[in-house]
């Protein structure tokens, strides 16, 4: 008889990966400069998911695709010495999301539901009303990251992309609960549907 061993990964581990680099970009750009907090939130990505990699024995994609687009764009920023590159990071980030959520419908795969069919049980309409939700929540904060760095200091890009769309994003999901609970699966219809896939 064969086991398959899982390490649980704490508590602490995903709220480390998803927000410690850009926590020390944030206190890296007051302390210094837009150079510094880009060089040291290339770093600190990096470091987060060997990390997550060293724990858990693997990568998480959106984590992951992010971490592409820091190295990629902060490594532009920091050879070319322009800031440009770095403030559309989160432009791309966004729209590239958007892209694989729109992709995924258009192939009646709503790709939200692998990522979170265990947190949110929602019925397969749910699953598809939501992604697009989702898909056109990204780009309209594509929009917004351009809107913002193009007409405010950085500074107050600085603040935004720290700050605001962590915020704006909560707002967002905190939105779509009432429009889950319409479509959230029953517990039998849950079970029976698990083991439909097992089956």
């Amino acid at each position: 008889m064969s086991e398959t061993t899982e390490t649980k990964a704490p508590a602490w581990l995903r709220p480390a990966v998803d927000y410690g680099p850009l926590a020390i970009f944030f206190a890296t750009y007051w302390l210094s400069d837009l150079m510094m907090a880009t060089l040291a939130i290339m770093i600190a990505t990096a470091v987060a998911l060997l990390l997550s990699f060293v724990i858990e024995r693997r990568l998480p994609p959106m984590p992951l695709v992010t971490a592409v687009v820091v190295v990629v764009f902060g490594g532009l920023t920091l050879w070319l010495e322009d800031e440009t590159f770095f403030k559309m990071k989160p432009t791309i980030v966004q729209l590239l999301f958007a892209a694989v959520l729109f992709g995924g419908l258009v192939f009646k795969r709503p790709l939200l539901k692998p990522l979170l069919e265990s947190a949110w049980p929602l019925d397969e309409a749910g699953w598809v009303k939501l992604s697009s939700r989702f898909a056109w929540f990204f780009v309209a904060m594509a929009a917004l990251n351009e809107a913002v760095w193009r007409t405010q200091s950085t500074d107050f890009w600085v603040t935004f992309k720290v700050f605001g769309i962590l915020a704006l994003t909560f707002v967002f999901v905190a939105s779509q609960i009432y429009f889950m609970r319409g479509h959230m699966l029953s517990m039998d219809e849950d079970q029976a549907e698990t083991s439909g896939r097992e089956g």
